[in-house]
């Protein structure tokens, strides 16, 4: 059996553990790097055949455990008796002198017998069979290819507000006071506007204080625009500011032609609430605005988007109205008894829209299509 390879046995005998790199099947023993130098130089072991370590692993294990070394004598086994079956050292042939069939290992034959039966048989046939192959015309004729192929459109079932369940994942003291607006980024980070203090502040994943951006006026709403940037709307200075979260600097300012509170993104573009001049959409690669709906707006109005539509609050008349592109009003959500001056908006990927009611202290959830709601939490 092979004794144990994972050290080299030379430096073991000197007190050293050092991890082997080769076997040596004739000295039975695993060797490291500086020791195999050594090994493979020497007179006596120069012709010893050593085998990596990492291929000695890949034998199976009953070939490692077969002895190479006489468990009484300790010396190798160089001979074999055939009468007793069992490999023998020098020492053992002194009990095996009356046994009269003993080879040396290396003179140790192998061999094999066919039956006879199986001999006529490789004797006699020269060939199994043959293999042919016919080709025959189709008795069904193409006369034109399939060029496109029908398919069962099966809707997925949005989820049933009446099935939803919110759960606390996490509490954040962030010392701010009057807080507008705020999102999360794709790195978990979030961000806040400040309004009174006129600053954006991004915090870490984890609640701790990432940076902030100070004087770019009162900031009122947030969206993520991408490539690492977001958009601060700043309502007392008629602009939006373009931060760089990675860089964590100011990156630009767009000036607009009105107040402007909330602000959701979309393709390039930004749409926001300008107060008397409705909803309007800026394109962020030229600056030029259009108009999305002339229905004016109160302060502190919100917007947000999802696919073709677009969703926004008037605390004016506690409604919530969802809209198309053109501005054409789809539905108007209006309920006094669970929603009272409607401030943030969200939508989720059912479409469901979230919307946070400032009087009356709780967020309200309102199906796709604006006929039901249901109060999530009340605070």
């Amino acid at each position: 059996m092979a004794s144990d390879w994972s050290n080299c046995a030379v430096c073991d005998h000197r007190q050293v553990t050092k991890p082997s790199v080769v076997w040596c099947s004739e000295c039975d023993e695993g060797l490291c790097g500086d020791c195999n130098e050594h090994h493979s130089i020497s007179r006596s072991s120069r012709n010893h055949e050593t085998v990596s370590i990492a291929e000695f692993k890949k034998l199976p294990k009953e070939i490692l455990q077969i002895a190479t070394v006489c468990k009484i004598h300790k010396e190798k086994y160089e001979l074999f008796c055939r009468k007793h079956d069992c490999p023998c050292c020098k020492k053992c042939v002194k009990s095996h002198n009356d046994c009269k069939k003993s080879d040396t290992t290396n003179r140790a034959n192998i061999s094999c017998q066919f039956t006879k039966s199986l001999a006529q048989i490789t004797a006699s046939v020269q060939k199994f069979g043959e293999i042919n192959v016919s080709c025959e015309p189709c008795n069904l004729s193409i006369k034109k290819r399939k060029q496109k192929q029908a398919q069962i459109m099966v809707a997925i079932p949005a989820k049933n507000i009446d099935n939803l369940t919110w759960t606390l994942l996490k509490r954040i003291n962030t010392e701010l006071s009057n807080i507008q607006g705020c999102s999360l980024l794709p790195d978990a980070r979030m961000v806040f506007a400040c309004y009174k203090q006129d600053k954006t502040i991004i915090f870490k994943a984890d609640g701790s204080k990432d940076f902030e951006i100070d004087n770019i006026g009162s900031s009122f709403d947030v969206t993520f625009i991408g490539d690492d940037c977001i958009a601060v709307t700043s309502t007392n200075k008629k602009m939006i500011n373009i931060i760089d979260t990675n860089n964590k600097k100011l990156k630009k300012t767009i000036e607009v032609t009105s107040a402007i509170d909330g602000v959701a993104y979309i393709e390039g573009h930004l749409i926001y609430c300008a107060r008397e001049k409705g909803l309007q959409m800026i394109s962020l690669s030229d600056e030029s605005i259009t108009n999305v709906s002339n229905v004016k707006l109160p302060t502190w109005a919100y917007v947000t988007t999802f696919g073709d539509k677009l969703f926004y609050t008037d605390n004016s008349n506690n409604s919530v109205t969802c809209c198309d592109y053109h501005g054409n009003i789809l539905w108007t959500f209006c309920d006094t008894s669970v929603l009272v001056y409607p401030l943030g908006i969200s939508v989720d990927n059912d479409g469901n829209v979230f919307v946070v009611g400032c009087s009356t202290k709780n967020v309200v959830v309102i199906s796709s299509d604006g006929q039901r709601c249901r109060q999530l939490f009340i605070t």
